[in-house]
């Protein structure tokens, strides 16, 4: 999503008086195959930005949950 959409979503929730919805999901917690279906279910629930994060062996700036489901991925 470029900056400009990103822009856009939260245009668009302050225009419709409401705050805009980021969720954030590891990629591949809880396993691999349901990635694609989680995303779609954040969409289809009224998300408006997603964030995807990408599991990273030693990842030092995460806290301690992002942390605990990118180890679970990485397995």
């Amino acid at each position: 999503m470029t900056t400009d959409r990103i822009r856009s979503a939260f245009e668009d929730a302050k225009t419709e008086g409401r705050i805009a919805i980021v969720a954030y999901v590891t990629v591949g917690y809880p396993e691999v195959g349901q990635t694609t279906e989680i995303v779609k279910a954040l969409v289809d629930n009224g998300a408006d930005v997603i964030e995807l994060g990408v599991p990273f062996s030693d990842p030092l700036g995460d806290g301690p949950t992002i942390q605990a489901s990118g180890h679970q991925a990485l397995l």
